[in-house]
């Protein structure tokens, strides 16, 4: 199998514009933002999507949501608030085959959302 788009940035092969990086995790922005801060938080381990995690992958989704203060702070959207999201499968908008969470900030966020 082929990596995905997100192994290829996880180990250097394409440039991104990383915000935070760890032995779990990497945060950076997205090529095509929803909002004015949109980051991508992805483990480093290729897990397909949600509803295909093991239980075993439970620890790397709570260390992804946990580090996301962090992120939030380092992006500058921590006071003003941010929406994380996770779209499983395509009819929620799923494009990379590899769990990933959308950190939306930096204006009034609407919902419910499109």
């Amino acid at each position: 199998m082929s990596k995905t788009l997100f192994e290829r940035i996880i180990e250097g092969e394409i440039p991104a514009d990383v915000v935070y990086r760890d032995d779990v995790m990497i945060a950076f922005r997205d090529i095509k933002p929803q909002a004015p801060t949109h980051l991508l938080l992805v483990p480093r381990k290729p897990i397909v999507r949600l509803s295909e995690m093991e239980e075993a992958d439970r620890s790397v989704l709570g260390h992804i949501l946990a580090k996301s203060k962090i992120i939030a702070e380092l992006a500058g959207i921590k006071e003003s608030g941010y929406r994380l999201i996770i779209n499983n499968g395509k009819d929620a908008g799923e494009e990379v085959p590899h769990l990933h969470v959308h950190m939306l900030g930096g204006r009034r966020l609407t919902w419910p959302p499109g």
